[in-house]
């Protein structure tokens, strides 16, 4: 098992090109870090973690290592709006927030010291084809505001985010109780007016033979995927799975060049509760199996998770937030598959006269019709 130490070990986002002093970037989808003037290209020493990648037990690490996690420190800043705490590169005195499009200022010689991950996914897809990917699904909205419709057409609208995930690995067992329904028809006669005269028919009716039913079952979950970040609406985040967490790789400060990051905002306690809620109708399906039947009810559960492990990752992604009516609506890419999430907002100008227009039309063909 391999544990935290209270170290702080100190990054540097923004690395020198050897060729020409530019600033060298991760490049998506590579393992280099690139120049964006003179085109040199070095790569990334990695160390292979296919089928090595270690999990960390939860219920030491809660008991002994909580508080003496792993480091980083970087320069970043708070957003007053939205509250997420997100890297900028040293060069940076002023932005907006990728989450809600607040003014960010950044005070001079600000660091924080962010919890190191164990792994990250390095962005896969760069910002040309994640461009690409939102403007077509802008123009799947309909009754999109036209400024919207528009809002990818040139570069700098999305920003390239690492965000803060934990996954888990647990096996539990589940005692319960419950009732296992059987359905079976019976015919019932009945009265029924035709053609103004009563007569009886019969039909077929469906009841239920409820038996007891209890037993014990087991469940095995493998990297139950947590979100770390509440600057983004957790069903956005689901939706962008599934995550092709098999090509994770080590931690390593070369892949956040040229990318910002965000620190967690759930710590494992919390999302362990939450992986926990997710588990649960999960183990719920598990025991309407095992009942069995045509229909089950479930009584009485109690379940032990055994060896609880997790890891600290970061998984890569587009994002961008946009203000109309003064509120503000953020779009996620996944920056491994280019899947597009996101809350929209409605055009009540198109609305109201795509009514107008349906009710002309309308008109038109009641007084065609009329003649």
């Amino acid at each position: 098992m391999s544990s935290f130490t209270d170290e702080t070990k100190a990054i540097n986002l923004e690395l020198a090109c050897t060729s020409c002093g530019a600033l060298l970037k991760f490049k998506p989808g590579t393992r280099h870090l690139a120049c964006e003037y003179c085109g040199s290209q070095n790569e990334i020493a990695q160390p292979e973690v296919d089928g090595k990648i270690v999990e960390i037990k939860l219920d030491d690490f809660l008991a002994d290592n909580f508080d003496r996690e792993d480091k980083i420190e970087v320069a970043t800043v708070k957003c007053d709006g939205c509250h997420a705490i997100i890297t900028l590169d040293s060069k940076t005195s002023a932005d907006r927030c990728p989450f809600c499009t607040s003014p960010l200022v950044v005070k001079s010689g600000s660091t924080s010291q962010l919890h190191k991950p164990q792994y990250l996914l390095p962005f896969g897809i760069d910002e040309p084809k994640a461009r690409a990917n939102f403007k077509q699904w802008l123009k799947s909205l309909w009754f999109a505001p036209n400024d919207l419709k528009h809002y990818a057409d040139h570069a700098g609208k999305l920003s390239g985010m690492y965000l803060p995930f934990w996954t888990f690995d647990c096996n539990t067992r589940t005692s319960y109780t419950g009732q296992k329904g059987i359905n079976y028809s019976v015919t019932e006669t009945y009265n029924t007016v035709e053609n103004g005269k009563t007569v009886t028919r019969t039909r077929q009716v469906q009841k239920v033979r409820w038996h007891p039913a209890s037993g014990t079952v087991s469940n095995q979950f493998d990297d139950l995927l947590i979100e770390a970040t509440a600057s983004l609406p957790q069903k956005n985040l689901r939706a962008l799975e599934p995550w092709d967490l098999k090509n994770l790789v080590a931690y390593n400060d070369k892949y956040l060049s040229g990318f910002r990051t965000e620190t967690y905002q759930v710590d494992v306690r919390v999302a362990y509760s939450r992986a926990k809620q997710v588990m649960e109708p999960m183990i719920a399906s598990t025991i309407r199996k095992d009942i069995g039947g045509d229909q089950q009810m479930i009584h009485y559960t109690n379940t032990t998770y055994n060896d609880p492990t997790f890891k600290h990752i970061l998984l890569p992604v587009w994002i961008s937030a946009y203000r109309y009516n003064q509120k503000v609506y953020q779009f996620i890419i996944n920056a491994r598959t280019g899947e597009v999430q996101g809350e929209r907002p409605y055009s009540k100008i198109k609305i109201a006269l795509s009514i107008m227009g349906g009710l002309f039309v309308l008109l038109i063909l009641f007084f065609l019709f009329k003649k």
